[in-house]
C-alpha cells in the first residue's frame, strides 16, 4: 500500500515528492527559453521567493512570491526568473519531469525532436 509523502524544506534538502500522476519539486532557474506547449500534460508553479515572469501567446505575466500559476495542457508558455533569485515549487506530470531531464542533457538543436517524443512542441 502506498504511503503519504510529507515533504519539508529542512534548509538542506529541497522539497520533492513523486507519485503516479504528478510530482512536486522545489526548483530555481528559468524555463527552456522558448515558447512551447504540452498537448497532454498540465503544469503549475507556486512561487516561494522572488519573481517568475511567464510568457504566453498574448503577453507577459509577473508572478511574485505567493502566486500560483496553472497552465493547462494546450497552452503555449515559457517562464524566466525576473529577479535572478526565484525559488518555486513546480507541479508536473512524470512525463514532463522526464522531458525536462532529457532537454537539460541535450543541445538546443535537438530540443524540437525531444519535445515531440513527449507530446510537446516548440511553437516559435
Amino acid at each position: 500500500m502506498a504511503q503519504p509523502i510529507i515533504a519539508r524544506n529542512d534548509g538542506i534538502n529541497a522539497i520533492a515528492a513523486a507519485g503516479n500522476t504528478f510530482q512536486i519539486h522545489e526548483w530555481t532557474g528559468s524555463g527552456p527559453g522558448y515558447l512551447h506547449v504540452h498537448y497532454a500534460d498540465d503544469e503549475a508553479w507556486h512561487i516561494l521567493e522572488g519573481t517568475l515572469t511567464f510568457r504566453f501567446s498574448d503577453g507577459l505575466f509577473e508572478a511574485p512570491a505567493g502566486t500560483t500559476v496553472f497552465v493547462p495542457a494546450g497552452v503555449p508558455h515559457d517562464y524566466f526568473e525576473a529577479s535572478g533569485a526565484a525559488r518555486y515549487l513546480i507541479i508536473l506530470t512524470p512525463r514532463l519531469h522526464l522531458l525536462i531531464q532529457e532537454l537539460q542533457k541535450a543541445p538546443l538543436a535537438s530540443h524540437a525532436a525531444i519535445m515531440r517524443q513527449f507530446e510537446s512542441a516548440i511553437v516559435e
